[in-house]
């Protein structure tokens, strides 16, 4: 079975013609989550690395800090986790955003309806996404992928109960492709280059 199989679950695949000819305010197609979030995710501009395993990852991370040249830069976080699991990877972290123009960071969910990555204090805390440096590096596993924000606000209340993060929100805009260029949605939104190292822990 080969990555893509593995990572679409192996279910019916949509035709290009049929994903590209639907408007977007027509119901879903009815294809896995996984699947739905990685065409709407590169629709909106994101750049998407499948790992199987940690060997992966790190292979992903430094095939990114080579290919923009960031061996030099600092990587801002405000997610201790990322430092600790990251540590042995060539990486230089900094909590002073002044420093770096790379953000790295969790996430709280995969939104598969339309591809965008929910965020909120534990990853963020109060800032705006506007405030946050243009370059992001998100990790995540495919665990959090769930179909619809809705679904995500639920997991959410469940797993926080009565400590439910605040500043809750979605990053979609990435950068502009010829798809998404002209969505007059995505006007006055903070447009980010977005790397996704989506990690298998099925």
């Amino acid at each position: 079975m080969g990555v893509f199989d593995k990572l679409f679950g192996g279910g019916k695949k949509v035709s290009k013609e049929t994903l590209e000819t639907r408007g977007e305010h027509m119901p879903d197609l009815k294809i896995p989550v996984d699947e739905k979030f990685t065409i709407y995710f590169k629709k909106n501009g994101g750049k998407f690395i499948y790992c199987e395993d940690d060997l992966e990852i790190s292979e992903a991370l430094q095939n990114i800090v080579s290919e923009n040249d960031w061996q030099q830069h600092f990587f801002y976080t405000l997610d201790p986790r990322l430092e600790n699991r990251f540590a042995s990877e060539k990486i230089q972290f900094t909590k002073n955003q002044k420093e770096s123009d790379i953000f790295f960071t969790t996430c709280e969910h995969l939104i598969a309806h339309n591809g965008s990555i929910l965020v909120c204090s534990n990853q963020i805390k109060e800032k705006k996404l506007d405030e946050l440096p243009s370059n992001l590096i998100v990790f995540a596993t495919t665990s959090q992928l769930v179909d619809s924000i809705s679904e995500a606000l639920k997991v959410i209340k469940e797993k926080y109960r009565k400590n439910i993060p605040n500043n809750i929100t979605t990053l979609k805009h990435f950068q502009p492709t010829p798809e998404n260029k002209n969505d007059f949605l995505s006007y006055g939104s903070a447009s980010k280059n977005v790397y996704l190292l989506l990690l298998e822990d099925y």
